[in-house]
This record gives structure tokens, sequence and C-alpha cells, in this order.
């Protein structure tokens, strides 16, 4: 089979301080940094290929650590998420995130870029069962519950998480669906599908069109949210909305951060 090593070499930018001082990691030091419960490598995958793919998630799963200013264990997800790279797919999808399992999967030719929309896709289930006073079904995202008005669990931390669903998918008044949620439900009406106004896509688009506007970049962890045909389609949130949303979950994540740093 052709190595796409080169390929994938020149495909992807950064801006961001050395992580690794030059040298390769492997995907075990990935699960050992950041406490993945496991990572797993398609047979079809080559060594190169390997290589470059752990030094890639290395580099951009720790600039993710800094862009939300928190220790490796909120990126594992206190070590409940497990990685995938290379192996399988779905259909039509170069990234997914598999509730069943708490898998977070790429494509080895196609998945970069995906990274942080698919990590907030688990994220957003991973804190369901944090952020609502009642249990909650297994499978479920935290999107979806809070436009359900499940009863938000009392917490500094909750209070930021639920302004940034507020601004995220109402008016400014509260009284109707934001204009990020028309245009994607105009969207998908117009193209006969449901999937851009589904809450978990516009919150994971939303959160990967917030990281890409930093000032430290990585495009193996987020691109395409500005000048792609999706972005032209009005299909990301607007710049007022996007500083919204910047301030809350930005917030939550140094909130968060520095609680743990606290009680260590």
């Amino acid at each position: 089979m052709t190595d796409l090593t080169p390929r994938i070499q020149q495909a992807y930018f950064r801006n961001g301080p050395e992580h690794r001082s030059g040298a390769d990691v492997s995907f075990l030091d990935i699960v050992k940094l950041f406490g993945f419960q496991s990572v797993k490598v398609g047979r079809w995958v080559s060594a190169s290929e390997q290589q470059l793919a752990a030094n890639l998630f290395f580099d951009a799963l720790c600039d993710l650590m800094q862009l939300l200013q928190v220790p490796p264990q909120v990126i594992s997800l206190k070590q409940s998420l497990s990685l995938q790279f290379g192996i399988g797919g779905q259909p039509g999808s170069c990234a997914f995130y598999q509730p069943q399992g708490r898998i977070l999967a790429l494509a080895k030719n196609a998945g970069g870029g995906s990274l942080a929309h698919e990590w907030f896709h688990a994220f957003d289930h991973y804190i369901a069962r944090h952020l609502f006073q009642h249990s909650v079904a297994e499978l479920a995202f935290s999107s979806t519950l809070w436009l359900g008005d499940s009863p938000i669990r009392p917490h500094p931390l909750n209070q930021a998480l639920n302004a940034g669903f507020k601004a995220l998918f109402l008016s400014p008044d509260g009284q109707s669906p934001s204009g990020y949620v028309q245009r994607c439900a105009r969207f998908d009406r117009q193209h006969g599908i449901y999937y851009y106004a589904k809450p978990e896509e516009l919150a994971a688009r939303a959160f990967e069109h917030l990281l890409q506007r930093q000032p430290q970049k990585n495009s193996f962890l987020v691109s395409g949210t500005i000048k792609s045909e999706t972005a032209k389609a009005g299909l990301y949130p607007d710049s007022t909305l996007t500083e919204q949303l910047s301030h809350c979950w930005l917030g939550y994540f140094r909130l968060l951060g520095q609680s743990l740093e606290n009680t260590r």
C-alpha cells in the first residue's frame, strides 16, 4: 500500500510551543500522559504513518490542553475516553465519536482537522451526568438534554456551561432559536436532511470554531471552520456568538483547570 507519510507531513500547520523537544513519541506515551482508556491503531497503518500520527495526536492534544488551560486528565475525560486511528469508520465520515464505549476515532488519511470537533462530542456526552440534577440516559448528550429543559445542578462551573448553551441555542431575549440555530435548520430543510441542526452538532461546530479563532493554531486539531464551503453556508457561529461562547466555555475550562489544580 502507498505510504501517506510525506503527504500528511506537509498537510498540517501549527504555531504553538514545542511539546516533544523534537523527539518522536508513541501512542503509549499519549496513553500515559493523558490517561486514555485505550488507543487502537488499524492494521493497515504503516509504521511510518503510525509514528507520524502519534506525533500529530500528541502535539494536538497538548495544544488543546493549553488552549483550555486544563490538566491532562480533562483531555481523557478522567480516563474514560478511548482513541482509535485508522480503524474501520462510518460511511461518509473521516472522524466520529461513538458514545457506546466512549470512542473517538479518526481515519488515517482524512481525519486531521476533526479532532477538536469529535473531542467536544465526547465532552458533551461525558458532562451530561455532571451538569443535570437528575440521572440521564447513558448515551445522551448534554446539549440535547439542555434543550429538553432538564434542571441544571447548582454549581459555579455548571453556570458557565449553562450560559454557553443559552447563548448557543436561544436568541438574546430567550424567546426564540438563535440566528445560528435558524440558519442551520433552514439549511437542513433545503437539503432534506437533519444533521447540521442537531444539538450536538451545533455545539461541536461552535466549539471547534472558537478554537480555530484563537492565536494558537494547530490544523490537525481543528481546521475548515473559517473558509470552507460549510463556513460559507453560515453553518458556524458568527463573530458575536463566537465571542460569547469563548467567554463562557473557555472560562468554564479555565475554572475547571484551576479547581483541579487546587485539589492536587
